[in-house]
């Protein structure tokens, strides 16, 4: 049988402990180049381009 804890353990407790269990949301950047909002550190899948350089090509 495995342990059990002698007392309960207080809400508030527990939300501390899990604070940072939680979903972010991504930091939004916009492009240089097209003025489409994409991930920052990611390439743009608006136009294909990543710190002004082409990366990929992206068909219309």
């Amino acid at each position: 049988m495995p342990p059990l804890p002698k007392r309960k353990y207080a809400k508030t407790r527990q939300r501390l402990r899990r604070q940072h269990h939680r979903v972010r949301r991504p930091k939004l950047v916009t492009c240089a180049q097209c003025n489409e909002t994409h991930q920052a550190h990611h390439i743009c899948w608006a136009c294909g381009t990543y710190r002004g350089n082409a990366v990929i090509e992206v068909g219309d």
